[in-house]
């Protein structure tokens, strides 16, 4: 029986890794999936190795912070998911999952629409995304698919005091918090930090600062010396 999973976390918790590797399990298998992806999500689209677009079918890619990639078919927020999924079952045939990125921004019509795909296509869907904003607050997407989907599953990411990371906060060029803005604003590491929620509020009241790069160990070899 086909169901709706919406795998949720802070940033920096390897959510397009997982969904890279749910798609690499499908295809190991001998099993078609379809990922897509916002399109207001370009940061991926200047890579040289992104696709090129296509009027038909807009190309985009999905990318990792470790190195793995996949083409992925763009959304817009009015775009009808149920009827892209009915189109890409029409020309290509049987489709084992879908597997969705950057899940926060879909609207509510379209988290719905995915509960369509499940219910009337008997499709499996993984949704993944952020659950809160930078300041604390439910996207949309994740609201409905917090509220709609069949299975909840946690990612989880680490702090840099050590605790679990639940929260996001986003950052000026000097670490400092920023409370104003539009709630969709593209970023990375540069503007976007995974922080635990006593953090997050020692942050957001001004009583401190995070780094915006922190220095990234090599992960090391069993046995090996330095």
């Amino acid at each position: 029986m086909a169901k709706l999973y919406f795998y949720y976390s802070a940033m920096n918790a390897g959510k397009t890794t997982t969904l890279l590797q749910s798609a690499y399990n499908y295809h190991e298998r001998g099993m078609r999936t379809l990922i897509v992806k916002p399109a207001i999500d370009t940061r991926a689209e200047d890579s040289p190795q992104a696709p090129e677009a296509d009027e038909a079918v807009p190309l985009g890619v999905v990318a990792s912070r470790i190195g793995l990639r996949a083409r992925a078919r763009r959304f817009a927020q009015d775009d009808d998911l149920f009827a892209i999924v009915r189109a890409d079952v029409a020309a290509r045939g049987k489709l084992d999952c879908v597997l969705v990125d950057e899940a926060q921004f879909l609207r509510k019509a379209q988290v719905w629409q995915l509960t369509d795909v499940v219910d009337a296509l008997q499709v499996p869907v993984l949704a993944y995304g952020l659950r809160t904003d930078f300041r604390g607050e439910l996207f949309e997407g994740s609201q409905y698919l917090l509220a709609w989907a069949d299975n909840l599953i946690e990612i989880k990411t680490i702090c840099h005091t050590g605790r679990k990371a639940t929260m996001v906060v986003r950052v000026d060029e000097h670490g400092r918090a920023v409370t104003d803005g539009p709630q969709v604003e593209i970023g990375g590491n540069e503007r976007y930090v995974s922080v635990s929620r006593p953090e997050f509020k020692k942050i957001m009241a001004g009583e401190g600062r995070v780094e915006l790069q922190q220095a990234v160990l090599p992960l090391d070899m069993p046995g090996e010396t330095r």
